[in-house]
């Protein structure tokens, strides 16, 4: 569809992934294997951490949340870039585009909001263990999970449907390994100024879980230094040392992607920040949460020798 002199874009195309004679392949077969372990990791955490008893404690009960969470995350960006990198076609359409920012964005907040409950039942735990099992009960877990799925699936409508207004023309063209604001607003054929104003919203969204869950190790690391026994610090500090890995990786490279307002990254800079919190947070926190984890380790332990016993008593 035309407007005047200029052609109304309808798709976009992904301008940054390598066909299949310039190595696309390769990477295809690299980023395949990192989602099957994404997926196949995070199964195996949700399914454990739902069928052992012994983790039915509110730190795994955020865990099994978490990982239901990486499975559609990865899911909204990483099958579209295994299709762009096998296909000559490496576009994606206006509403398509929209769908895939309101998703990764919506489950990103969620998953903000989660890593924020867990920090603040780690301080609990730790900084008053005598009231935690009446502070964090079930009830007070499922409210702060259905908090974060209701802040993380409403605060990114207003812009999604913004944007969803804007007209595009000329160049259609996403140096990016996803749609992502920034990219597809370059893109709009009117004024955007409006997005200084969703920056701040961003800002104030990603500062205040960061302080929130920085204030929370802080006083946290404070609590175990003072403790007298040298194998109670070495509990304490295995406890919340996974969850202070995942924290720094996805807000540090969050706030790196998000947190600039006009400063600018070259195109390289820009899809390698992206790679961290698409890819590399989503494939770390598997092994961080598991092969890391003692209790984890021991409930996959427990859960495939009762199913080799079951095996044996059915023969």
């Amino acid at each position: 569809m035309t407007s005047g002199n200029q052609t109304r874009v309808t798709e976009f195309l992904f301008s940054i992934f390598l066909h299949l004679h310039e190595g696309g392949l390769l990477f295809f077969t690299l980023l395949l294997l990192i989602y099957g372990f994404i997926i196949t990791g995070n199964l195996m955490i949700f399914i454990v951490t739902e069928l052992d008893v012994a983790l039915h404690t509110p730190m795994y009960f955020f865990i099994r949340v978490l990982s239901f969470l990486e499975i559609w995350y990865t899911t909204t960006t990483i099958p579209k870039m295994l299709s762009c990198l096998v296909s000559e076609q490496k576009t994606i359409s206006l509403a398509g585009c929209l769908l895939q920012m309101y998703f990764f964005h919506s489950l990103g907040i969620t998953e903000g909001c989660v890593l924020t409950a867990m920090a603040i039942d780690r301080y609990i735990a730790i900084c008053n263990p005598l009231r935690y099992p009446t502070i964090m009960t079930p009830k007070l877990c499922i409210r702060l999970t259905a908090g974060s799925f209701f802040c993380g699936f409403l605060l990114v409508l207003p812009e999604i449907a913004w944007i969803g207004t804007l007209p595009f023309c000329g160049s259609n063209e996403i140096q990016q390994i996803f749609c992502d604001f920034t990219p597809v607003l370059s893109l709009a054929c009117t004024d955007t100024s409006l997005v200084v104003i969703v920056d701040a919203i961003h800002a104030v969204e990603i500062l205040a879980s960061f302080l929130v869950i920085a204030l929370s190790y802080l006083r946290i690391i404070v609590v175990i230094l003072q403790m007298p026994s040298a194998e109670g610090r070495h509990k304490a500090f295995s406890t919340c040392a996974a969850q202070l890995v995942v924290f720094l990786l996805f807000f540090g490279s969050v706030a790196v992607m998000y947190l600039r307002f006009s400063a600018t990254y070259s195109v390289f800079w820009d899809t390698a920040i992206a790679v961290t919190f698409v890819i590399l947070a989503p494939f770390l926190n598997p092994i961080i949460y598991s092969l890391r984890n003692k209790d984890m380790k021991d409930a996959i332990g427990r859960l495939f020798g009762y199913q080799k016993r079951a095996g044996g008593v059915e023969r």
